[in-house]
C-alpha cells in the first residue's frame, strides 16, 4: 500500500501577499474651479482694500501737513499784523502825546487869561466887585474839602471859578458838590461870606452852557483873544 507522507507547516513558509488596488485619481470638477477663484478673488479685494486704506491714510496725512501749513502761515500773517499794530499803536501814542502837549499849552494859555486881573473888572459890569483872584485848596486834618482852579474875592463874597478844557454836564455836577464842600468849610472855619460859583472852558456846547446857568452858575468863555463873562438868567445861586 502507498504510504502517505504529511508535510508540516514551517514558520517560514511565506503568506500570500494582497496587491494593493491603486485608487483612481480625485476628479476635478467646475465647481471646485469657480471656488478657488472665488477664493483668489476675495484675496485680491482684500489686498485692494488694504491698498486703498493705505491710499486714505496717506490723503489723511498730507491733508494734515497741508492744515498745517496753512495754519503756520496764518500763526506769521497774524505775527505780521500784531507788529504792524504795534508800530501803529506806537505813532498813535507818540501823535498823542504830542497833540495832549499842545492842548496843554492851550490850556495853560487859558487859565493864564483867566487868572489875570482883568478878570475881576469883567464882573463890575455885572455888579460885583473882587479885588483879587488866586489858586486855593482847602484842606484839615488831612481831608481836602475843595481844590478852587481860581477864587475871586472880596470882603463879603468869593466866587469859586472850576476851569475845563470841554464843559460837560458831569463838570457841572461836580461843581454844585464842590460849592457844597466850600459852604462846609467856611462855616466850620468861621467865614460868613456868600459863595458863588462859575463854569469856564475852551470849548462849551450848547447844552452844558444852558445845564451850567439855569443851575446859577456864571459862565467864562473865550471871546476872541479875550474871555467873557455870561451871567445866568436868573438870580445868581448862592452858598
Amino acid at each position: 500500500m502507498p504510504v502517505k507522507v504529511t508535510v508540516g507547516k514551517t514558520k517560514n513558509a511565506q503568506k500570500p501577499v494582497k496587491k494593493k488596488v491603486k485608487k483612481g485619481a480625485k476628479k476635478v470638477t467646475w465647481d471646485k474651479i469657480e471656488e478657488g477663484f472665488k477664493k483668489i478673488q476675495k484675496v485680491q479685494e482684500k489686498a485692494w482694500a488694504a491698498i486703498r486704506e493705505s491710499q486714505k491714510s496717506q490723503e489723511k496725512a498730507w491733508a494734515v501737513i497741508r492744515e498745517t501749513e496753512k495754519a503756520r502761515d496764518e500763526a506769521w500773517a497774524a505775527i505780521r499784523e500784531t507788529q504792524l499794530a504795534h508800530k501803529e499803536t506806537e505813532k498813535a501814542i507818540k501823535e498823542t502825546q504830542q497833540n495832549i502837549g499842545g492842548l496843554n499849552n492851550t490850556l495853560d494859555s487859558f487859565v493864564e487869561r483867566i487868572m489875570t486881573s482883568d478878570l475881576p473888572q469883567k464882573f463890575k459890569p455885572l455888579g460885583f466887585t473882587f479885588d483879587k483872584i488866586t489858586t486855593v485848596k482847602w484842606a484839615a486834618k488831612g481831608y481836602i474839602y475843595a481844590e478852587i482852579d481860581g477864587l475871586l474875592e472880596n470882603g463879603t463874597q468869593a466866587m469859586a471859578v472850576e476851569v475845563k478844557t470841554t464843559l460837560e454836564i458831569e463838570d457841572i455836577n461836580d461843581h454844585l458838590k464842590r460849592m457844597e464842600r466850600i459852604r462846609k468849610y467856611a462855616d466850620e472855619h468861621g467865614d460868613k461870606r456868600e459863595f458863588l460859583g462859575a463854569m469856564s472852558a475852551m470849548i462849551i456846547k450848547p447844552k452844558p452852557k444852558e445845564y451850567a446857568l439855569q443851575q446859577g452858575f456864571f459862565i467864562i468863555e473865550p471871546s476872541g483873544e479875550d474871555v467873557k463873562v455870561i451871567k445866568p438868567e436868573t438870580e445868581p445861586r448862592v452858598w
